[in-house]
């Protein structure tokens, strides 16, 4: 029996996710990505609460002319100063079940090259 695009990136998933676990020294940066908006969230995964988050969905990048690609690094930009004000330097980065290329590499550069570190 052929396995699903479903059930192959759900293997995918839970491969990154056994290795990688959010704490309170170093929360969780996930990232989701739809067709038209990215979405990024910092979690602590012991206590299994979202510490800061960010979207393209914002009024202030949604309304600008950009590319999926712009907008992915002006999340980026906005989720590391979120993190910044919190308190957070260092992250572990989860890709999901995404490849590192593209939109998910554009958030995580900008994240880097505003301070977070992973």
């Amino acid at each position: 029996m052929a396995i699903t695009k479903k059930e192959r990136q759900e293997r995918l998933r839970r491969r990154i996710r056994k290795k990688i676990k959010g704490t309170p020294e170093r929360p969780r940066l996930c990232v989701f990505r739809s067709n038209k908006h990215i979405y990024a969230q910092i979690i602590d995964d012991t206590k299994g609460i979202t510490l800061a988050a960010a979207s393209s969905r914002i009024a202030y990048i949604n309304n600008q002319k950009l590319t999926k690609t712009q907008k992915s690094a002006e999340v980026g930009k906005i989720i590391a100063e979120r993190a910044l004000k919190k308190g957070i330097i260092k992250v572990v980065f989860d890709r999901n079940k995404y490849k590192y290329h593209g939109r998910v590499k554009a958030l995580a550069e900008a994240a880097r090259n505003n301070g977070l570190i992973f």
